[in-house]
C-alpha cells in the first residue's frame, strides 16, 4: 500500500491582494498526475485545506471538484481540518462525501475513537490504521484551565497535546497491536522551521510541543501547519510535508514536496519526497531606485506563471520625490506579461521618516499585520514580558476568531 502526505492547501489565499488559484489548479493536476503514476492508495491532507474558515463560492467549488476527480481517480482520501478552516465548514458534507471514499474530521469529535480509521488492501485485509486527529483547539485541551496563569495554560496544552495522542496509541496497542499506525497532526513543532505565511498556533507558539509527545507506537506522523517541508527532531518518520505552493515571500527559496509512505506487511518498507514543479517565482530585488529600475528592465522568467516580485528601495537621504517615483515604477508595470509587483518598501539612512515612531516610511499600510502594529502598541506601554504574552494571546483569538 501507498500513502500520500500532503497538507496546507490554503485554498483562497491572497498574496498581498492577489489570488493564487493558478497555482493551485496546477498543484492538482499534478497530484492526480502523481497519485496515477505512483499507484496510491490513500491520500492524507494534514490541516488548513482552506485559508479562511468563511471560504468563497470559488474556494469550495474547487475543493468539491479536486475530491470529485479524486474519487474518479480511485484513491481513498482523508482530510483533516487545520486551524484555518472552520469546523462546521469541513464537517457539513462529511456524510455526503464519506459516500465517495472521502473522510473528513474538521475537529476533534466527541468520541475519541471517531478519530480512529481502518484501512484495507485489495484483498479487504486491514493493512493500516489512520488516526485522522485534527487541529485540537484550546477548548480541546484546557477545560478546566480558565484563570490559570499564562504559563499554566501553555502547559496545559502541551499536556493535553500529548495526553491526546496517548490514548489514541494505548486503543491502537489494545485493538491493533500487529498494524501500522499512521498519525496525522495539525501542529507547531518545537524547533521546525517557519516562514512569515504561518498564522501562530497555541498561545503565540510558546506551546510548541516537542517530538517525543508522539507514541512509539506510530509508525509514521503526517503533520501539518508548518509550511515548509522537514523532518521534527531529525526523524524520518516524524514530517511535515509542507505547503504545496509557495505562500509568502519568505518561501521564496523553498523546494516544495509531498511525502510517500510505503506499507508493506503492516511495517514501513520506505518513505520518500517527491518534489512538486514550481509554477511561479518569487522574487526580492533591492538597491538604489536606478538598480531597482536596471534590474526589473532585464529580469526574465522561464516559468508557466509570471512572477511576484517585492521591491525594496534603499537610499541614503530621504526625498518623498523617492517615494512618488517608487509608485509611478510600480504603476508602469502594472500590466507586464513577466511578472507582477506585489509588494515594495522604501527605506533611508538619513532624513526624516514619515512614521519613524512605528514603522519604516514608505512601506505600505496593507504589508503591516494587524499583529505588528499591535505589538507595536504594547511596546509602547512598557509592560512586562508575562503581561504582553497574555495579551497577545487575546488579540491572536481574537483576530482570528473576526477573521
Amino acid at each position: 500500500m501507498k500513502i500520500l502526505h500532503t497538507a496546507d492547501w490554503h485554498i483562497g489565499k491572497m498574496l498581498h491582494k492577489y489570488p493564487l488559484y493558478e497555482e493551485m489548479e496546477l498543484y492538482i493536476a499534478f497530484l492526480l498526475e502523481t497519485i496515477k503514476k505512483e499507484k496510491i492508495d490513500l491520500l492524507l491532507v494534514s490541516g488548513d485545506i482552506f485559508d479562511s474558515s468563511n471560504p468563497s463560492i470559488r474556494d469550495k467549488q474547487m475543493y468539491f471538484n479536486t475530491i470529485i476527480k479524486l474519487y474518479e481517480a480511485d484513491i481513498r482520501v482523508i482530510i483533516t481540518g487545520g486551524n484555518h478552516d472552520s469546523i462546521g465548514e469541513l464537517n457539513a458534507p462529511k456524510e455526503v462525501l464519506s459516500a465517495i471514499n472521502t473522510t473528513v474530521v474538521g475537529g476533534a469529535p466527541d468520541n475519541i475513537e471517531d478519530q480512529i480509521i481502518e484501512i484495507t488492501n485489495e484483498k479487504n485485509e486491514l493493512e493500516v490504521v489512520i488516526l485522522a486527529v485534527p487541529f485540537l483547539r484550546d477548548r480541546d485541551l484546557r477545560k478546566d484551565q480558565v484563570g490559570k496563569t499564562y504559563e499554566d495554560r501553555t502547559a496545559a496544552i502541551k499536556a493535553g497535546i500529548k495526553d491526546h495522542y496517548q490514548k489514541l496509541a494505548d486503543i491502537c496497542q489494545e485493538k491493533y497491536p500487529k498494524q501500522a499506525v499512521v498519525a496525522m497532526g495539525h501542529l507547531f513543532a518545537e524547533g521546525s522551521s517557519t516562514s512569515e505565511s504561518e498564522r501562530d498556533i497555541h498561545v503565540g507558539n510558546q506551546a510548541a510541543v516537542k517530538s517525543t509527545i508522539f507514541p512509539v507506537e506510530f509508525d509514521y506522523v503526517a503533520l501539518g501547519h508548518i509550511h515548509r517541508p522537514q523532518l521534527v527532531s531529525k526523524k524520518e518518520h516524524i514530517r511535515y510535508s509542507g505547503s504545496p505552493i509557495a505562500l509568502s515571500f519568505s518561501e521564496k527559496g523553498d523546494d516544495k514536496s509531498m511525502e510517500i509512505i510505503e506499507i508493506e506487511q503492516h511495517k514501513i518498507k520506505a518513505i520518500n519526497s517527491i518534489a512538486i514543479p514550481k509554477y511561479r517565482s518569487l522574487v526580492s530585488i533591492s538597491g538604489s531606485m536606478d538598480e531597482v529600475e536596471n534590474k526589473l528592465r532585464k529580469y526574465t522568467s522561464e516559468d508557466p506563471l509570471p512572477s511576484f516580485i517585492e521591491l525594496k528601495i534603499k537610499e541614503e537621504t530621504f526625498s518623498a520625490l523617492t517615494i512618488s517615483k517608487v509608485e509611478e515604477l510600480v504603476s508602469s508595470y502594472q500590466d507586464h506579461d513577466v511578472f507582477k509587483i506585489l509588494k515594495h518598501q522604501s527605506s533611508f539612512e538619513k532624513g526624516q521618516q514619515d512614521t519613524a515612531s512605528l514603522f519604516q516610511a514608505g512601506l505600505s499600510i496593507e504589508n503591516i499585520s494587524p499583529k505588528e502594529v499591535f505589538k507595536k502598541r504594547l511596546e509602547a506601554e512598557e509592560l512586562d514580558t508575562e503581561k504582553q504574552n497574555i495579551l497577545l494571546d487575546a488579540f491572536q483569538e481574537l483576530l482570528e476568531e473576526t477573521e
